[in-house]
């Protein structure tokens, strides 16, 4: 039976949160695990108006509301003037939204237009659950973390930041085209026009690219060739014009602002340079890649450092300060290629913190406890 009593009617989930691909894409796998297992659910997204999931939901087949709301500012003060009527605002939203629609359980993914929609259902009884991606949970989902249902996480340890008998160790849903496809690693490299024998580094900063990241390749690109690996650069918008213009006759180097086709990269590739934002990590878990961590410095809650060190401590990723990449990170990948023995040693430590279902394990736990 459904929380409005009505043991024959489908479920009704609204899902909160976005802001980035690591918080939408495993909102969007949630609900397709959902479904998967119970057809009639009723989905309704909750996002913040003008953000990136108000386009990706629809595409993915899911209906969308936005919200009025803003994270706070953190390189100009000024520009948080506003927040507290943004804020209040996206109460009355909420309020409204809830009313209308009477879920039966409220999922929060993260990013700023979680919080009011999971506080909102908690003052009202409304079940709630938390995924937090990162090993390091934010202050929003610490502070809704006392009145949740349950809690599903990324990694072990977390009992620092939740109530431990809330907390549910999931892992992060991953795109289901990385999981399971049939492609060869030689279908990979002719798919980017490379040499089939050669050992292949991927280059990947985040869908905008990563300045420190780009910066320290471009400077050190003669490295690859001079040492037989060739390069996969994905380069993010703002730097592709330089790095065409700094690979151009270099047959061992493709590079490309955004990389689609995911799988195809990762396949193609004998050791990866990332970001170590949560999607990030939970994908290198599940392709089982050697990876040299370059954290973004100014996320929140300086999460990204957390979730490489998370690894580095399992002997499972090297990681470089963003500081100090320029000097340090192809010369770190140049010695990785030359240490068989370190590669393997990583492929089978990361290998063992993959989890492949976890957007099923988190449907499972969710349509149990609401009785679906």
């Amino acid at each position: 039976m459904n929380r409005n009593g009505d043991s024959g009617s489908a479920a009704k989930v609204i899902i909160a949160g976005g802001g980035t691909g690591g918080h939408i894409f495993p909102a969007i796998a949630i609900a397709n695990a959902i479904k998967k297992q119970a057809p009639g659910t009723v989905f309704l997204f909750v996002g913040a108006a003008g953000k990136m999931e108000m386009e990706k939901v629809p595409q993915a087949g899911y209906e969308i509301v936005g919200l009025t709301i803003a994270g706070f500012n953190r390189s100009s003060l000024i520009k948080n003037i506003s927040l507290p009527f943004k804020l209040v605002k996206s109460f009355f939203q909420v309020a409204g939204i809830v009313k209308n629609f009477k879920p039966d359980a409220v999922i929060g993914v993260g990013g700023y237009s979680s919080f009011p929609v999971l506080r909102y259902a908690q003052s009202k009884g409304i079940p709630t659950f938390i995924h937090e991606s990162n090993s390091f949970a934010g202050k929003a989902n610490i502070m809704l973390g006392k009145k949740a249902t349950r809690i599903f996480t990324a990694s072990d340890g977390m009992e620092k930041f939740f109530p431990a008998s809330k907390i549910m160790v999931s892992g992060n849903p991953v795109r289901q085209s990385i999981i399971s496809h049939s492609i060869t690693k030689e279908q990979a490299l002719r798919y980017f026009g490379l040499d089939t024998t050669k050992k292949t580094v991927l280059s990947i900063g985040g869908s905008l690219g990563a300045k420190n990241i780009n910066e320290a390749v471009d400077k050190d690109i003669d490295l690859f060739a001079e040492n037989d690996l060739q390069l996969i650069w994905q380069t993010g918008k703002p730097y592709l014009s330089k790095a065409i213009e700094r690979s151009k006759g270099k047959s061992n180097v493709y590079a490309n602002d955004f990389l689609k086709e995911m799988e195809y990269a990762y396949t193609a590739a004998d050791m990866v340079i990332s970001r170590s934002g949560a999607m990030a990590v939970a994908e290198l878990c599940l392709v089982k890649k050697p990876v040299i961590f370059v954290p973004y410095p100014f996320a929140a809650e300086d999460h990204q450092t957390a979730n490489a060190q998370s690894l580095v401590n399992k002997n499972a990723a090297i990681m470089i300060k963003d500081g100090e990449a320029l000097n340090k990170l192809v010369p770190a990948v140049i010695e990785l290629s030359k240490n068989a023995n370190l590669q393997q040693e990583m492929i089978n430590n990361i290998g063992g913190l993959g989890i492949a279902n976890a957007d099923t394990i988190i449907a499972n736990e969710i349509l149990k406890t609401i009785g679906k």
